[in-house]
């Protein structure tokens, strides 16, 4: 049987549904099935041996689709290997070292310890101001976040 892997993510501006369709063109290459798709539209997890799940970040925190999702599903994804990612970090170098070892939100910690993912990865992230609303456009100006791709 071939190993089936869900990548689900949750995206604002469409960077973080990018990388997560990247994971899963990786997964196929390697020869796994991979579904990619939107947490919100992720119906049943009995069919994947394996859950890769991935969130934006914005102001240190995960989106709620994500955050939900794993409470709700916490029994079925403690029953198979999981890896978690975030994205958001703006600027150039370890994106670990830019946010001073952040992985996750603190708020997060008791259903992530409970899950026991394999590993939390952390990937930089892109701002795109014509995607941005004006109070977000303002977060932006105000704080003097580094505005472009930094992805790669």
């Amino acid at each position: 049987m071939e190993t089936r892997v869900l990548v689900a993510y949750a995206s604002k501006h469409g960077a973080t549904a990018e990388i997560a369709e990247k994971l899963g063109q990786t997964l196929r290459q390697a020869g796994l099935q991979a579904d990619v798709l939107p947490v919100n539209r992720v119906s049943d997890l009995k069919p994947y041996q394996a859950v890769v799940m991935g969130s934006a970040v914005y102001m240190g925190q995960w989106r709620k689709e994500v955050v939900n999702f794993l409470k709700t599903n916490e029994k079925l994804l403690t029953e198979r290997p999981v890896w978690l990612f975030s994205s958001g970090p703006m600027g150039k170098g370890d994106p670990v070292q830019l946010t001073k070892g952040w992985r996750f939100p603190k708020g997060q910690r008791p259903v992530i310890d409970r899950i026991r993912p394999r590993d939390i990865s952390l990937f930089h992230g892109m701002l795109d101001m014509k995607k941005m609303n004006f109070f977000e456009k303002w977060v932006i100006k105000n704080v003097k976040a580094p505005v472009g791709d930094f992805r790669d």
